[in-house]
């Protein structure tokens, strides 16, 4: 009887000190692909937070206590992402999650954080026409990439024919819908867009690069917007070298091919392609010159390159750490309000500042490739551009606005109306 008591109270001691263990911890979930099609980029955001937890908790943690890293592998499977991001929220208990890459896996998860209420920091441009109150968008809007980036075509290169290509789902069709629509108010006739989509992994590229060059070969200027994602870009980039096209002949600017993607690839035939992003490796600064040594440190590898996602996240991770701060608790709803006008400082010397509908402001840079897989910034906008959640060039969203404070409090309203479509809180 002594012996069952003694063993009940060091099980119960256990159990209490487990509980304050945990109690003295704050959790961070990390949901990110580390297996299947999307791992080539999502591995290394996966990584970039664990580095950011460990400079952090090496300052003391965060009010008091260590940041615990809780990570799952939602292994590029999309349904898979919804039922990770429940577990994180109900089961480990996560302050905070940073993960997603694909709008599907995104589009996957937001009902589950909504309803959950956690909070989600999304790192990856994306298509825009979204605003969710429990999801901070730190990737590039529309506004700050696709639509620059075809500005700087039509305008610095002349371009006159587009070939709008992409993988299979939500981000490419409804960035290239928003891309279509803006090349026709500019005066682009129909015959004179191409548009092509292909699954994810998708390795064939033969025929669709010669139905490109084909369309490029009417002595109008043609270049080719890519929302291409994942591994599909590696047998992609060398078709284009197999069958000869070269910048000088049809350029190719991506908007999800960073430094990480190059580095898999011979790229010497892709010199003077182009990317837009927001960041790139290559870029001068002390603040990008710390990033770099300490990632190269985190992975014990000088080669290691660094890119515009990992930037966003290590914006959206900064932004999160000073909203605690200033709320005093991880408190969702707190921090949550606590994160709206909040800056902190980009890579590239200037400010990121979260903004009320949930997105930041960010600077716009066109890169070329070069044979070492950086890219030289040929083009950059003179200031921040603020992220718009919808986009001026669709009939049903040009009306619409998201500000998520009050009286608004609406990721979805109606600036003619003055009415809020769908769930606002």
């Amino acid at each position: 009887m002594k012996m069952r008591f003694a063993k009940a109270v060091v099980a119960s001691t256990l159990l209490a000190g487990m509980l304050a263990h945990a109690a003295d911890t704050i959790k961070v979930g990390v949901l990110h692909s580390l297996s299947g099609t999307m791992a080539i980029s999502e591995t290394t955001l996966k990584d970039t937070v664990l580095m950011l937890i460990k400079k952090q908790n090496e300052k003391g943690g965060l009010l008091g206590k260590k940041l615990e890293p809780v990570v799952v592998d939602p292994a590029s499977n999309w349904p898979l992402f919804a039922e990770k991001m429940r577990s994180l929220l109900t089961k480990d208990k996560v302050d905070v999650t940073f993960g997603c890459w694909t709008s599907v896996s995104r589009k996957s998860v937001l009902p589950v954080v909504e309803e959950l209420n956690g909070i989600l920091f999304y790192p990856v441009q994306y298509e825009g026409e979204e605003s969710s109150k429990n999801i901070f968008y730190t990737g590039a809007a529309p506004n700050q990439q696709a639509i620059p980036a075809v500005d700087y075509l039509m305008n610095e290169v002349k371009v006159k024919r587009w070939v709008l290509a992409g993988t299979d789902y939500v981000y490419p069709r409804t960035t290239n819908k928003i891309l279509k629509a803006y090349l026709k108010s500019k005066g682009v006739k129909d015959k004179d867009i191409m548009v092509n989509y292909t699954p994810f992994g998708y390795s064939d590229w033969q025929s669709i690069v010669s139905d490109i060059k084909k369309f490029g070969s009417t002595g109008l200027k043609t270049a080719v917007v890519s929302t291409i994602n994942g591994d599909a870009n590696v047998p992609f980039y060398k078709e284009l070298a197999n069958q000869g096209i070269k910048a000088e002949d049809i350029p190719v600017v991506a908007f999800s091919v960073g430094e990480e993607e190059l580095s898999g690839i011979d790229t010497k035939p892709l010199v003077g392609h182009l990317a837009a992003w927001n960041y790139f490796q290559s870029v001068e600064t002390k603040q990008n010159d710390d990033f770099i040594k300490s990632w190269h440190k985190f992975k014990k590898d000088n080669k290691k390159v660094t890119n515009d996602p990992m930037e966003a996240t290590y914006i959206g991770f900064n932004l999160w750490v000073k909203a605690v701060k200033k709320a005093g608790t991880t408190d969702v709803d707190k921090v949550r309000k606590a994160m709206i006008g909040l800056s902190v400082p980009n890579l590239t010397s200037g400010t990121a500042t979260m903004l009320k509908n949930h997105h930041i402001t960010k600077p716009v840079l066109i890169g070329e490739i070069q044979d070492n897989g950086q890219f030289e910034t040929v083009w950059e906008t003179k200031k921040e551009v603020p992220g718009d959640a919808w986009s001026n060039y669709l009939p049903d969203s040009k009306n619409l606005i998201s500000d998520w404070t009050d009286p608004v409090n609406c990721g979805n309203y109606n600036t003619v109306t003055k009415k809020c479509l769908g769930n606002s809180k």
